[in-house]
């Protein structure tokens, strides 16, 4: 007779998710398997398929979650700043959530072999995660300042993984963020762009 514990629709799949979460925290897409996370959740694999399909598209529903908790985190630090902050606080108040979204959350990191579903949805997280940042700096049609911002965030995933590579060390944190706010100065170069960055 089942021992397993009956949830509902919303509950198990959380759990299948969580599972999920929790075994690629350590490993890369390719040495994960359905089995193992169907008994990490206490789940059949037949009940893993009918959520998600396939191991893709668990991998899929998994860092689109990831990637929505992310976004949500940037939106609240900015949200907890002083009202009239200027876009140098906003911006790096963005980027220490960020490293707390990645310690926490190592799925944010892309790694090896995953599919096209989940390259995908950080191409989609991306673009927006730049639509974001042309709307907080006022960015409007400028070419040479949309092309910085690309190139920005090309950046800050780089500097992230290499964090992240290390182990998040919290003595690293701050000339990680430091370097960013510089590095986006420096991209962006005329300042005029937003009249709310810091002189």
């Amino acid at each position: 007779m089942s021992t397993r514990k009956r949830l509902s629709t919303s509950e198990r799949r959380l759990v299948i998710l969580e599972a999920a979460r929790e075994a690629f925290r350590n490993h890369d897409y390719p040495d994960v398997s359905v089995p193992e996370i169907a008994a990490a959740s206490e789940s059949s694999q037949a009940l893993v398929f009918h959520y998600f399909s396939s191991k893709a598209g668990l991998h899929a529903a998994l860092v689109q979650d990831s990637v929505s908790r992310l976004a949500a985190a940037h939106q609240q630090a900015i949200d907890a700043l002083p009202p009239g902050s200027n876009s140098r606080d906003r911006i790096q108040a963005v980027l220490l959530a960020h490293l707390d979204a990645i310690a926490a959350d190592p799925v944010l990191v892309a790694g090896p072999g995953e599919p096209p579903a989940t390259r995908s949805i950080r191409d989609e997280a991306r673009t927006e995660f730049v639509r974001h940042l042309r709307s907080d700096l006022g960015i409007d049609a400028f070419s040479r300042h949309g092309w910085a911002l690309w190139g920005w965030v090309g950046f800050l995933e780089g500097v992230a993984r290499h964090w992240h590579e290390a182990g998040c060390p919290e003595e690293h944190r701050w000339p990680m963020i430091n370097a960013a706010l510089g590095a986006l100065e420096g991209a962006l170069g005329d300042w005029q762009v937003n009249a709310r960055w810091p002189e």
